[in-house]
C-alpha cells in the first residue's frame, strides 16, 4: 500500500495538469466540457476510490497468489516476455470484470459512479467506485496464474494498466486512423460511455480494442449519433458517496418490497436494470427513452455555496496529498481516523452541492468533529503513539479555517436558502 500511496504523489499531479491543459483548450477554442459542481464531483469520487485503496478496505475472496499455486504449470521468470504476457492477460480480465459490471444488476453497483458524469472529460476517468469491495477478480486472472506470472509482476502492472486508461477520455481529439483497430481510442470510449440505445454497453475494452472486436460489443462512433453521457437512470447527485451506493440501495429496496421469493433471490443476479413487475407498477423510477431530450443535473446554488464547495475541495485534496505522503509513517490506527476525516469532509460538502437540507447542520458536527478528533490524535499518545507533525498541523488548521468560514456565513446568512 506504501508503493500504491507514492504512486499516487506523482500520478495525482500529472493528471490535474493534464485537466487544466483541457479545460484551457476547452476554453480557448469554445468547446468546453466542463461545469463546477460536475468536476468538483468526479475529484471527489477519485480522492475516495484513492482513500479506499489505500487503506486497502477490501475482503479478499479469491487471491491471485492462491490461484496461481493451484493452477500454475511453471513458474515464469521476471523479464520482458513476462511482463508483456502480464499486460496482456492483465487486459483480458479487464475486459471480463468490465462486462460483468455492465451485465448484472448486483455489479453494476459498483461501476455506476463512473458513469454517472452527465459530462465527458478527463475528470470523468477519476470517478471510480469504492463499493468494489469483494475482491474476487483473480478469478479472471487465470490466464496469467495458469502461465506462472508472478504476484509482483501483476502488482506493478496493475495500476499502470489503470493509469493508462485515462487519456482516453476526452471529446476534444477525433478518429486516430489505424489506431482504431489496434487500441482502444477516444472516440471508442465516447462510445461506451454515452446512453444512446446503439452505443449501450459497447466498447469494453480497456486498452487493446481486440476483445470487443472478438467478443461481439465493439461499435464505431457515428458522425449522425453524437454520444449522450450519463445513465438511463440519472444519478442527480453531486455526492460520490451516495452515488456508490445508490444503485445497491435501489436493489434492497426492490428485493423488500416484492411479494416473489423467487424475485427476492434473483434480482441480485439478473441483467442490469431488471425489477420485478410487481415493483415496477407500485413503486415506478424515471428512465430516461429519450436520451437526447436529457436535462442535466444541476442544482441552483448561489455563490456562497460554489465557494464553499471549492474551499472544501481545496483543502480536502491537500488533506489528502499529506496524507499520501506521510502514509508510510503512520499507524494503522492514524490511518483509519484521517481516512475518516477526508471522507467525512468529501460526503459533507458535496452535501451542500446537492442542495441538502440537512447539510449545514452535518458541516457542523463534521467540522467540531474534526477539530476534536485531530486535537485527540495529536494529543492522545498512549493510543497514537506516533507524531505526525506537518499532517496534524494542516489538518488543525483546515478544519478551524472551516469552523470560522461556517460560523461568519452562518451569521451573514451567506448560505443558501433550506429548501422546502
Amino acid at each position: 500500500m506504501e508503493a500504491y500511496a507514492n504512486a499516487l504523489l506523482v500520478a495525482i499531479p500529472f493528471f490535474m495538469v493534464l485537466m487544466c491543459i483541457e479545460m484551457l483548450y476547452g476554453h480557448f477554442s469554445g468547446k468546453q466540457t466542463y461545469r463546477l459542481m460536475d468536476t468538483l464531483s468526479s475529484l471527489s469520487s477519485g480522492m475516495t476510490n484513492v482513500l479506499k485503496d489505500s487503506l486497502g478496505l477490501v475482503i479478499v475472496l479469491i487471491s491471485y497468489p492462491w490461484l496461481k499455486e493451484i493452477i500454475a504449470f511453471q513458474k515464469l521468470e521476471e523479464n520482458f516476455w513476462t511482463y508483456s504476457i502480464a499486460f496482456i492477460c492483465i487486459d483480458f480480465a479487464s475486459y471480463w470484470s468490465h462486462r460483468l459490471n455492465h451485465k448484472v444488476n448486483f455489479f453494476w453497483n459498483q461501476h455506476i459512479v463512473h458513469h454517472s458524469s452527465e459530462e465527458f472529460n478527463l475528470a470523468c476517468a477519476l470517478r471510480q467506485s469504492i463499493s468494489n469491495v469483494l475482491g474476487f477478480g483473480a478469478l479472471f486472472l487465470i490466464p496469467a496464474a495458469f502461465f506462472g506470472v508472478p504476484e509482483k509482476v501483476i502488482q506493478i502492472l496493475a495500476p499502470a494498466h489503470l493509469f493508462a486508461q485515462f487519456w482516453y477520455h476526452t471529446r476534444h481529439i477525433g478518429k486516430l486512423g489505424i489506431l482504431e483497430y489496434l487500441i482502444v481510442t477516444p472516440s471508442q470510449h465516447r462510445v461506451h460511455h454515452a446512453i444512446n440505445p446503439i452505443y449501450i454497453d459497447k466498447n469494453l475494452s480497456a486498452i487493446f480494442c481486440v476483445w470487443d472486436r472478438l467478443f461481439g460489443t465493439f461499435q464505431e462512433e457515428l458522425e449522425d449519433e453524437p454520444p449522450v453521457y450519463g445513465t438511463l437512470k440519472p444519478v442527480n447527485s453531486w455526492n460520490p458517496l451516495w452515488i456508490n451506493f445508490q444503485h445497491l440501495w435501489g436493489l434492497i429496496q426492490d428485493a423488500w418490497h416484492t411479494k416473489s421469493w423467487k424475485a427476492k433471490l434473483i434480482i441480485w443476479f439478473m441483467p442490469t436494470g431488471w425489477r420485478p413487475k410487481d415493483v415496477i407498477e407500485k413503486w415506478p423510477r424515471a428512465v430516461l427513452d429519450q436520451v437526447k431530450n436529457q436535462v442535466k443535473y444541476a442544482p441552483d446554488l448561489p455563490k456562497s455555496s460554489s465557494f464553499w464547495a471549492l474551499f472544501h475541495w481545496s483543502g480536502t485534496t491537500l488533506f489528502l496529498m499529506s496524507f499520501l505522503y506521510q502514509f508510510g509513517h503512520l499507524s494503522n490506527e492514524h490511518r483509519l481516523l484521517y481516512g475518516l476525516l477526508i471522507f467525512a469532509s468529501i460526503f459533507g460538502y458535496t452535501a451542500i452541492m446537492d442542495h441538502k437540507k440537512w447539510a449545514l447542520n452535518f458541516e457542523w458536527i463534521r467540522t467540531i468533529g474534526g477539530m476534536s478528533l485531530l486535537f485527540f490524535i495529536e494529543y492522545n499518545a498512549p493510543l497514537v503513539p506516533l507524531s505526525n507533525g506537518v499532517l496534524s498541523a494542516f489538518g488543525s488548521t483546515y478544519f478551524g479555517i472551516s469552523f470560522l468560514l461556517l460560523f461568519w456565513l452562518t451569521h451573514q446568512n451567506k448560505f443558501y436558502e433550506q429548501p422546502s
